[in-house]
């Protein structure tokens, strides 16, 4: 049974001046896993973790890194939760989460569907 669904775009090139601007997003945004990463794939990874979000419901007190995104060993990219968004999953019986990432011509995007 699909509990939510959700989807987020970010401009690429906006996303970035927003980083350099603010230095302390970067922390408050990614855990030390996807900080390494080019601007493409953190935009795209901030897309999954607002399109996550929003099929949890939106819910106060989310923290951006109670949620990583990681390639699995196929490549897929997938979520590892913990804390208030794993809290959150867990409220809801969210058994499954599926979550796929795009980023081409400046634009990042992120569909997620979370199913119990």
């Amino acid at each position: 049974m699909i509990i939510g669904v959700g989807i987020d775009v970010v401009d690429i090139a906006r996303f970035g001046d927003s980083l350099e601007r603010t230095p302390r997003l970067l922390d408050r945004l990614f855990t030390d896993e996807e900080k390494s990463l080019g601007i493409s794939s953190l935009a795209a990874r901030f897309a999954a973790k607002e399109a996550l979000a929003k099929a949890l419901g939106a819910p106060v007190g989310l923290s951006w890194t109670d949620a990583t995104v990681l390639r699995s060993e196929w490549g897929r990219p997938e979520f590892v939760l913990r804390g208030s968004v794993q809290r959150r999953a867990d409220e809801l019986g969210v058994t499954s989460i599926h979550v796929s990432l795009s980023h081409d011509a400046g634009i990042a995007s992120a569909v997620v569907i979370a199913e119990g």
